[in-house]
């Protein structure tokens, strides 16, 4: 059996094949050797890899190309297996020039194929790798074999791209962006979010951006948001945001369909996945018709049975949306008032918190006050005054404080305006608005400040 092979005694054997002068010997035993990768221990072939690189060294016979063929197969199955630790060694061998020199110079497909594809395998396995490929030209190799090459290792080519444009220096050539839309669009899922993660880079650059959005970004990475692993709806979503960041995406963005797609990923079981659907939503919630529908999933979130996690995040973003200038409380009309009153008193600590500030911000409104109070709330923010937690005891008092200045509302507290818990947190209170209110109420909200009040939004 194969599994139980004496590797020494085999690379011994590969050794003395590869010193003979019969080529076709050299081949069919540097091809066993790539089928057999799988099976053999990694320490073993680290040892094989300088051999292998040396016959793709040798002199090109353009009559029979096959040992730099077989070489580059074999070369191309090690960097594939395990963690990429092999892939690390190879490319750190040396081998990166004399592929690109052989890609280069092949005039036959398949030897360009087995060239194409062992550099695929480098870079795909090897973050170390990429860096050497792009330092000895081969990301212009790669963008220039893409401008004429239409054929089955277009594919491959494009991943190429995908895992190169994680680099810096290679983002910043800007000819290569066009192919890296597409390779966002038709390569492996895997090499469809590195592009998508470079794709999320560029678009820092208002310039880029703009580049982007005509190339058709944004139903691309829709696509990926909606039909991705979970890995790739991350990443998919943080570039979208980025996209959305400047005033002049928010509508194409919310109408391609995005807000429902990042209430699934504040849904969804990656922390930061949750945290990113946060952000976009503050965002694409400065125009008003965005809040709204931003606003019902939220309610509906709030009303299902999902884990405490996704609840307090679709809390704390009602509670950013609660502080938005919009003619219209989108909290109230979208049905909100009477579940945040049930989760001020069932919810899990975290959830019930973020409640409390969003009822402390809507009690500045007077039709939101009115929606509080006959929904409930007015009692439970006594009994919160009591409560262990400074946070909630300060949203509460904060509310309440508001109730007691509306004449609609003050016979609702008339037995709590003498009692010292309330005078003593009153006065307190009112220190510490005094103090803080000129700032925003959280950086998330000072983040898009700028968004908020830009008059193409009105």
């Amino acid at each position: 059996m194969e599994k139980t092979m004496d590797w020494n005694e085999a690379l011994h054997l590969y050794e003395k094949a590869i010193a003979c002068e019969g080529e076709a010997l050299q081949i069919r035993a540097t091809l066993r050797v790539g089928r057999l990768s799988n099976l053999a221990p990694d320490s073993v072939l680290e040892r094989i890899v300088p051999i292998l690189v040396e016959l793709l060294g040798s002199p090109l016979n353009s009559s029979s190309p096959s040992i730099q063929e077989a070489a580059a197969y074999c070369l191309s199955r090690l960097a594939r297996k395990g963690d990429g630790s092999l892939a690390t060694v190879i490319g750190q061998s040396g081998v990166v020039p004399c592929l690109l020199r052989l890609l280069l110079q092949s005039e036959s497909g398949f030897t360009r194929r087995v060239m194409i594809k062992c550099i695929w395998a480098i870079v795909s396995f090897s973050s170390f790798s990429r860096a050497i490929v792009v330092r000895n030209g081969g990301l212009e190799i790669v963008v220039n074999l893409l401008g004429s090459c239409m054929d089955d290792t277009r594919r491959y080519l494009l991943e190429i791209l995908s895992a190169l444009a994680i680099l810096r220096e290679v983002r910043m050539i800007v000819g290569g962006i066009p192919l890296l839309v597409e390779a966002a669009i038709s390569t492996s899922m895997i090499s469809r979010t590195r592009a998508a993660q470079a794709i999320g880079l560029l678009g820092v650059t208002r310039r880029l951006r703009q580049m982007l959005v005509d190339l058709g970004v944004i139903p691309v990475l829709i696509e990926l948001l909606r039909d991705g692993d979970s890995s790739t709806k991350v990443v998919a979503g943080n570039a979208l945001g980025i996209i959305a960041s400047h005033v002049d995406y928010i509508r194409p963005v919310a109408q391609a369909g995005a807000i429902p797609l990042y209430a699934e990923l504040l849904q969804g079981i990656e922390p930061l996945g949750r945290e990113i659907a946060e952000d976009v939503f503050c965002l694409l919630a400065v125009v008003e018709i965005n809040a709204i529908s931003i606003s019902q999933h939220l309610v509906r979130i709030l009303q299902s049975d999902h884990n405490d996690e996704a609840k307090a995040a679709a809390a704390g973003v009602l509670w950013d949306l609660s502080g938005y200038k919009h003619s219209v409380s989108i909290v109230r009309s979208s049905g909100g008032i009477p579940i945040l009153v049930e989760l001020l008193q069932h919810g899990s600590d975290e959830v019930r918190k973020k409640v409390s500030g969003i009822v402390a911000q809507l009690s500045y409104d007077q039709e939101d006050r009115v929606a509080l109070a006959d929904a409930g709330v007015v009692p439970l923010l006594v009994n919160l005054l009591q409560d262990e937690s400074d946070e909630l005891k300060d949203n509460a008092a904060e509310a309440l404080i508001k109730f007691s200045e509306d004449a609609l509302q003050r016979h609702r507290l008339s037995e709590l305006f003498n009692t010292p818990s309330f005078q003593n947190m009153q006065n307190r209170l009112r220190q510490i608005r005094a103090s803080d209110e000129p700032m925003v109420r959280s950086l998330r909200h000072m983040s898009i400040e700028r968004f908020t009040w830009d008059p193409e939004l009105s």
